[in-house]
């Protein structure tokens, strides 16, 4: 599932969803700002794919680990330039 594959379309994935989240990250936000957005656009033209909070969670210790999101001192996430 972290990958697209010939049954998982991009969208679906955590890579697809990893995608929105660092499209999302302009400014900090708290992940919970986040469980919003996509919570909003979930299963339309924009993020055609439906993603549990769960998923959330795991694309950003995925981005987290690969060092292109950080969490600041109050714990809203930043993306990395």
């Amino acid at each position: 599932m972290l990958l697209p594959d010939k049954h998982i379309k991009l969208a679906e994935s955590l890579l697809g969803l990893g995608g929105f989240v660092l499209e999302s990250l302009v400014a900090p936000k708290p992940i919970e700002v986040l469980w919003k957005e996509l919570s909003r656009i979930s299963n339309t033209d924009q993020l055609p794919a439906y993603h549990s909070f769960e998923n959330l969670v795991l694309t950003v210790d995925f981005l987290f680990s690969i060092g292109a999101v950080s969490m600041d001192r109050s714990g809203r996430l930043t993306r990395c330039d």
